[in-house]
């Protein structure tokens, strides 16, 4: 029971991180909105709960680059590093609310298309 503490811990952490920074909000429902309403169904929600999560780390990359003026091969190696040294937990917890959030978008998407 307690690992189900710390995933569920790591998600609030996750949700609570993002509204203090309503960009990064922005992009993560965008992507969701996007990923749930391209999956055809839920049988894909895998693949596309990966993929989403990899157009948020590029799109997070573009909006360091664009907007707050970093250097983009500079930026590119901290990015990765950071990835390098996130944990399994953490990528879990990105993994779980990135696939709950599809799922919900892609629902409601086949109620409204009946």
């Amino acid at each position: 029971m307690s690992i189900i503490w710390e995933i569920w811990g790591a998600i609030h952490n996750i949700v609570m991180g993002a509204m203090q920074d309503p960009i990064t909000l922005v992009i993560a429902i965008v992507v969701l909105i996007a990923a749930g309403v391209m999956m055809q169904g839920l049988e894909s929600l895998l693949t596309t709960t990966l993929l989403a999560m990899l157009a948020f780390g590029l799109l997070g990359y573009v909006r360091a680059v664009l907007l707050n003026k970093q250097n983009a091969a500079a930026y590119a190696t901290t990015d990765w590093h950071n990835f390098a040294a996130t944990t399994g937990l953490t990528l879990l917890a990105y993994a779980i609310t990135f696939a709950v959030g599809i799922a919900i978008v892609n629902a409601v998407r086949s109620l409204i298309q009946r």
